[in-house]
C-alpha cells in the first residue's frame, strides 16, 4: 500500500507543476468528508491501495507525496439546494422566518448572485419539505452539483468546546451557551 504523508503543494503552482511533469502521478477522488480527515484509506484511479496521512483539509488539485509517486487530489462534487431569490419580492418577515428555520438546522450556506446554496446532507425530500413551507410564490429552487469547497468559508474556525459551538465567518453570535454561523459569499465567476 502507498502512503501519502507529505503535502507538496497545488498542481497550479509552477514548482509543483514541474515536479508533476517528471513524476509517476496517480489521482484520488475524495468525498467532502474524507478530504477533512487526517487519515484516509482509499484507492487511486488506477486501483492502487493508498493511505493518506496529512494534517490538513485537502482541496481540489492538492498534490501529495506517496513514496516514489505523486498523487493529485480531486474532490467529488456535492449536491446543493439552490434557492433563487434574485428579483423575488420577499417580505422581510418571510426572509427572517426562512433564515431562522434554516439556521436552526445548522445548514451551511453560500450566497451567489441572488441565490442561496445549501449542501444536501442526506435527503432532498427533507430539504424540499422544509423550504416549501417557508418560500413565497415565485421563488424557484433547483439542485446542482457544486465543489464541496463552495461552503468552506462558512465552516472556517469550526470549533467545539464549552457549552456551545461556533462556525466562523460573517454570521451572528450569541454569548454563553450559544452559537454562531458563518456565511460564504461566492464572488462572480468563482468561489
Amino acid at each position: 500500500m502507498l502512503v501519502a504523508d507529505s503535502y507538496v503543494g497545488h498542481r497550479e503552482d509552477a514548482a509543483v507543476a514541474d515536479r508533476l511533469a517528471d513524476a509517476d502521478v496517480g489521482t484520488v477522488v475524495l468525498s467532502d468528508t474524507d478530504r477533512r480527515r487526517s487519515r484516509v484509506r482509499t484507492t487511486t484511479a488506477d486501483g492502487e491501495d493508498i493511505g493518506i496521512v496529512v494534517a490538513r483539509d485537502l482541496a481540489d488539485g492538492d498534490v501529495l507525496d506517496a513514496d516514489d509517486r505523486l498523487v493529485v487530489v480531486e474532490l467529488a462534487p456535492v449536491d446543493a439546494l439552490v434557492v433563487d431569490v434574485a428579483g423575488a419580492d420577499i417580505p422581510p418577515t418571510v426572509a427572517l422566518e426562512l433564515g431562522h428555520a434554516l439556521g436552526n438546522r445548522h445548514w451551511n450556506l453560500a450566497l451567489r448572485d441572488g441565490e442561496a446554496l445549501f449542501p444536501v446532507p442526506d435527503s432532498r425530500d427533507r430539504m424540499d419539505a422544509t423550504v416549501a413551507e417557508l418560500l413565497p410564490d415565485g421563488v424557484e429552487t433547483r439542485y446542482e452539483s457544486v465543489p464541496p469547497t463552495t461552503f468552506d468559508d462558512a465552516d472556517d474556525g469550526h470549533a467545539h468546546g464549552g457549552d456551545g459551538h461556533s462556525h466562523g465567518g460573517d454570521g451572528h453570535s450569541h454569548d454563553g451557551a450559544g452559537h454562531s454561523h458563518g456565511v460564504h459569499t461566492i464572488e462572480e465567476g468563482g468561489q
